[in-house]
């Protein structure tokens, strides 16, 4: 394992002002995406769109990596370039999503889940490095209740992200952590603050077991808000107040950075919520942005599957990048968007 070049790795993925943007829609989410457009999800409308994301000109400015998906990790731009040149070419880090999805936990209560796809991972990192890859991501969800997610599920997933990391780290790959505690719900800020403590505690002592390098990593965790059904929601100031506090009394400082997951936040919420955070500090990480629906969803709107719209998606899509871009210095602000 060569530690500095992951930590290098991990340092330019959270370079100041830039981001991620994660576009490893599973080809399940991909079609929801796209059947909301009234696009066709075939390979090569999947191919076309995302070509156009990768393509925008000056988007570098903003996104320092994008994760992709199996497929899309093996197809190239309408020009023949494979996307992970395309991208490395813009100065653009290429990463791939190796998770295999989370699935009901056995002899758990029901909605908790384990994430698959250890099986054979150590034999996957090494062709995705020959791709081009150079970070990956595996994620874990908790359902919030009154009483979930149980101690069972918090240590299962802590294990097998941990497991995810150590051959991560081995491959020379920088792994991305994502343990996202689910926003639905009617539970207080306060408790998803106690889970999201819980579940980052027990995510850093397994990491930690497995002998993963703090430096050689990066952490994709959910901000901590109210359920999207509770009755109490807060400021965006409440948020981000709630959200350092927790990530100080549980994310190591060696951490180069925390890459938040939006999570079904609006485009703007998300941005207004990282600025927020941004304004509280410094902090012993970089706080950045690792999104996939913030940053896609006004661009979808504006392609609509027409190649004609194409310079229409990419317009919006570089906007979200540089909104989020600003969120990260703490200058952004809603008035920018009216503006826009």
């Amino acid at each position: 394992m060569n530690v500095s070049e992951l930590a290098a790795t991990a340092r330019a993925i959270v370079a100041p002002g830039k981001g991620i943007l994660a576009a490893d829609e599973s080809s399940g989410t991909i079609k929801k995406r796209f059947d909301k457009i009234g696009v066709e999800s075939t390979e090569e409308n999947r191919r076309f769109y995302r070509d156009l994301l990768f393509t925008t000109d000056g988007v570098e400015e903003f996104i320092s990596g994008v994760i992709l998906f199996d497929e899309t990790i093996r197809q190239s731009t309408s020009d023949g370039v494979p996307f992970p040149k395309a991208l490395a070419d813009k100065g653009i880090i290429p990463g791939i999503k190796v998770d295999k999805g989370a699935k009901p936990l056995a002899l758990a209560a029901e909605g908790e889940t384990v994430t698959e796809g250890l099986d054979g991972l150590r034999e996957r990192f090494a062709e995705y490095r020959d791709l081009g890859a150079r970070f990956a991501k595996w994620r874990a969800t908790y359902t919030i209740t009154d009483e979930l997610p149980s101690q069972y599920t918090i240590d299962v997933n802590a294990d097998a992200l941990a497991r995810y990391a150590a051959l991560s780290q081995e491959a020379g790959i920088v792994p991305i952590v994502e343990p996202e505690v689910l926003m639905d719900g009617t539970h207080t800020i306060g408790r998803a603050g106690d889970v999201t403590a819980a579940v980052l505690e027990a995510v850093f002592h397994a990491l930690y077991e497995q002998r993963c390098v703090f430096e050689g990593l990066l952490l994709k965790p959910n901000m901590v808000l109210p359920g999207y059904d509770s009755p109490k929601q807060v400021s965006d100031e409440e948020i981000a107040e709630a959200s350092v506090r927790c990530y100080r009394s549980a994310v190591p400082a060696a951490v180069p950075g925390i890459v938040f997951l939006s999570g079904g936040q609006s485009d703007e919420e998300a941005s207004a919520r990282l600025n927020a955070m941004n304004l509280l500090g410094p902090n012993p990480w970089e706080l950045s942005f690792s999104y996939g629906r913030a940053l896609q969803a006004a661009a979808q709107q504006a392609w609509k599957g027409d190649a004609t719209n194409s310079d229409a998606a990419q317009r919006a899509f570089y906007h979200r990048a540089k909104m989020n871009s600003l969120a990260r210095y703490g200058k952004y602000s809603p008035d920018m968007e009216r503006a826009a």
